[in-house]
């Protein structure tokens, strides 16, 4: 049993919110930046959580051991400290709460001292209490202590803090007031992204989803991990819906993250639940619980969050947890996708809240694109669902629920259900940072039951897995002239450079060379060099001594050859390149060189599964759609998502009739108002 559990939810935490303002006020008057309140504010806010929760522990111990304080005090200590939940002897035993210790102006810094230094090792650690010297900070409590000693006003804040009562509230709801404070004055989850945070009401789509999706027997252990946990208000909010809502018994929790103070928060909260694990450290290098598969995997991974600061670890991963390649440094979001797929269990599921990038960042060949596709080759996507805009605290863009099930049902297998919940959404009474709307449990269970029933609807599309598959077929186009020639067709039909030989005289642009016997070896290069870069921007022409007069004339890239009896021909298109060889004894220029005239291209084309089948629909795109000679290129497969596509709806056109009578209409109106 969570200890969290032991009261029911009073009125709505927010009503704290002139409380947070009151301590706000005190800092201000202190001259603490308002950027920095969230870091004065965090210790203290951990600390009347932890204090409700010591509360509500003792509760316990008393209905279930039947033990109070008063008559068996060392049984009662002994039965406390067993629940392994952290211990402070000035709570425990003294019976002594912040609001008690503030009563006494006098004893006040002697009595917090003594409060501080009776919790254990462990809760010390992550509240920063007597932290040495290189110790990480978490909560860095001593510090902040210190600075608001220096203020004046450390009794006027912890006053005030203890005035908040946070143990009749679960983790969700205590999370919901953390995010307040920091988004209140810091904005800390818009300008730091690796502090995303999920508000309640897709916390409870999630959680739908995933009672929907696990297939174990209630009374078997569950296992839900979090590797972005932050505070751990998703991990342990759905954890707390699959027990309370759904009616699982056993649910252990495993979480991890790299923000000192939000790993600090989680692990906290951890202690005072059965069976959880918080881990500290970068998910991503440090792999933690490395020999444990999860039957259900949750995450709000950072969006746009460098990944450069540990690119070498990356790369270098032995364990197996980027198969489908790397993305760009710019963006880790598809990295913690295939950490979290390393780490589900057949048969498990996976719910991952992304940003649009996931869907369609990167061309084909990408590291982005390549990830997708070994994610579809896998079949592991069952369903993407779009969320309405200003849906979460710290942005205002659609994001996105990935379905992820290593073991689709044979029913779904090659198949992906997109569902578009952006218009699933009421607005809220008072807008919270970014977030101005909310999902209702009506909206939920539209989404739930599209992803359920897996049929087409107005709400969901199913598609073959391959239809987001594309085939990008580079190719190299001959350009032609006018009448449909080429080069190579007319004078160099094996696609080589064509030598016009024994030339005697050399035109570009406005510059004539009469005697070209005459050029240097420099004069020779500074000409190829000024052919080869301007070759398309200037008339160039040689005169042989037998031939005639070739002319490139480059607006059309044609190549003119005026013969000796003064009739032109059209060779087709190409350009110019400038040759020359040097004997020992003279420089001698000894051919002009017309090069067909090529452009590198691509088509993007419809992809097939069957290798022999999509070179077939490659070679017959190309047939049907292509009227100048090509040679083909590499062929990449690339994948890649657009709800916008999928969900397009064409802008109602006004019939022109109707519109002919509004005008009429209004044209009348007009004319009365002007008599």
């Amino acid at each position: 049993m969570n200890i969290n559990e032991t009261q029911s939810q009073p009125r709505d935490i927010m009503h704290y919110e002139s409380d947070i303002w009151a301590i706000a006020d005190l800092l201000l008057a202190a001259s603490v930046k308002q950027s920095d309140f969230p870091a004065y504010m965090m210790p203290f806010f951990a600390l009347m959580m932890l204090e409700g929760r010591m509360l509500n522990a003792m509760k316990l111990v008393e209905e279930e051991e039947g033990l109070t304080v008063k008559d068996n005090p060392e049984d009662f200590k002994e039965a406390f400290i067993d629940r392994d939940c952290g211990y402070n002897e000035y709570i425990v035993m003294q019976g002594k709460t912040l609001q008690n210790i503030c009563n006494n102006d006098k004893t006040f810094e002697q009595d917090f001292t003594s409060y501080l230094s009776e919790f254990d090792p462990t809760l010390k650690k992550l509240l920063g209490i007597e932290r040495g010297k290189d110790e990480k900070k978490f909560l860095n409590m001593d510090y902040y202590v210190a600075e608001l000693r220096s203020k004046k006003i450390l009794l006027s804040v912890i006053t005030a803090w203890s005035k908040i009562d946070l143990s009749p509230y679960d983790n969700s709801a205590i999370t919901t007031l953390e995010e307040h404070i920091k988004r209140k004055w810091a904005d800390i989850s818009a300008s730091t992204a690796g502090e995303q945070y999920t508000p309640d009401d897709i916390i409870s789509l999630i959680a739908d989803i995933v009672a929907t999706k696990v297939t174990k027997p209630k009374n078997q252990n569950i296992h839900v991990y979090d590797p972005t946990c932050g505070g751990a208000n998703l991990l342990f909010g759905v954890a707390d819906r699959l027990h309370t809502q759904a009616g699982y018994q056993n649910i252990h929790t495993w979480g991890s993250e790299y923000n000192d103070a939000l790993y600090a928060l989680a692990a906290i909260e951890s202690r005072f639940r059965s069976h959880s694990h918080i881990h500290y450290g970068n998910t991503l290098t440090t792999a933690p619980f490395i020999d444990k598969d999860f039957d259900v995997i949750v995450a709000n991974p950072p969006y746009g969050t460098k990944w450069s600061g540990y690119e070498k670890e990356i790369k270098n991963d032995q364990k197996g947890q980027f198969p489908g390649g790397l993305p760009a440094v710019s963006d880790g979001q598809l990295l913690f996708m295939q950490h979290i797929l390393w780490k589900l269990a057949g048969g498990g599921i996976a719910v991952e809240v992304h940003n649009g990038s996931t869907l369609f960042s990167g061309d084909a060949g990408s590291g982005e694109s390549n990830i997708r596709k070994y994610i579809f080759d896998h079949d592991w996507v069952e369903a993407i669902i779009q969320m309405p805009q200003n849906e979460f605290f710290n942005t205002g863009i659609y994001t996105y629920l990935w379905i992820m099930n290593k073991e689709k049902p044979f029913e779904r297998k090659n198949k992906v259900a997109l569902i578009d919940g952006s218009n699933l959404w009421k607005p809220l009474k008072k807008s919270k940072g970014d977030k101005r709307r909310e999902m209702t449990d009506k909206h939920r269970e539209a989404i739930v039951k599209a992803l359920t029933d897996f049929v087409p609807s107005d709400i969901c599309k199913i598609f073959d897995r391959e239809h987001f598959y594309y085939n990008k077929q580079s190719l190299t186009l001959t350009e032609i002239s006018e009448e449909g020639r080429y080069v190579e067709q007319t004078v160099c039909p094996d696609g080589k450079a064509f030598a016009i030989k024994k030339p005697v005289s050399l035109t570009i642009g406005e510059d004539v060379y009469d005697d070209l016997s005459l050029l240097t070896p420099d004069d020779i290069k500074a000409i190829a060099k000024r052919v080869t870069s301007e070759r398309q921007e200037l008339a160039v022409s040689v005169k042989t001594e037998d031939d005639g007069v070739y002319a490139f004339l480059p607006e059309r890239c044609t190549i003119i050859h005026t013969d000796k009896d003064g009739k032109e021909h059209d060779l087709g298109c190409g350009a110019f390149s400038f040759k020359a060889s040097v004997n020992k004894k003279q420089v001698v220029v000894h051919k002009i060189a017309i090069e067909p005239f090529l452009t590198s291209d691509y088509e993007i084309i419809p992809h097939h599964m069957d290798e022999h089948e999509n070179q077939c629909e490659v070679e017959a795109f190309m047939q049907k759609y292509l009227f100048k000679p090509y040679v083909l290129g590499k062929n990449v497969v690339g994948v890649e998502l657009n709800f916008n596509k999928e969900f397009y709806v064409p802008e109602k056109i006004d019939n022109v009739n109707d519109v002919m009578e509004e005008i009429r209409s209004l044209n009348n109106e007009l004319m009365g108002i002007i008599l």
